[in-house]
């Protein structure tokens, strides 16, 4: 599993012209998976995100988790994080796990975020999604398990 995390002021998930989710401070994150994940790792994916201390605190130190400061999460599910371009200029995607049991694992990661507290707003597995977003830092994190 890999998430691509990045910490925001907005973020927006468009599909066919309606908003499908949006949030103001908090991550928005990119979600893929590969064929050896499962539910442990979205338990493992969904408590380090849950923990990750990446906002300032009084002192200007990154030493807040997003629950501190009221942020929600955009989670957008991305196949595309298993692209392989070692060979050629066409990004291959047989590292990318099924869309059937991704579909499936992707909603169960963000009920793991939810049992956290957190709100999360969702795209829509497998749409073409328009993602605006206001990086802020900025601070992106690459997580994998």
């Amino acid at each position: 599993m890999k998430v691509i995390l990045q910490r925001v002021k907005f973020a927006k998930c468009t599909v066919d012209n309606n908003v499908t989710g949006s949030i103001k401070d908090g991550y928005m994150l990119l979600v893929g998976y590969t064929h050896t994940d499962n539910a442990e790792t979205n338990q493992k994916m969904a408590k380090k995100i849950a923990n990750l201390r990446i906002f300032e605190d009084e002192n200007g130190k990154m030493n807040l988790d997003i629950k501190k400061i009221g942020g929600n999460i955009l989670s957008i599910s991305q196949f595309t994080l298993y692209a392989n371009t070692s060979e050629g200029n066409r990004p291959s995607f047989v590292n990318a796990m099924n869309p059937v049991d991704a579909n499936e694992l992707y909603h169960e990661f963000n009920d793991c975020l939810r049992q956290y507290g957190l709100i999360v707003e969702e795209g829509i597995f497998g749409a073409h999604m328009e993602i605006e977003l206001l990086n802020d830092g900025p601070v992106t994190i690459c997580l994998e398990f």
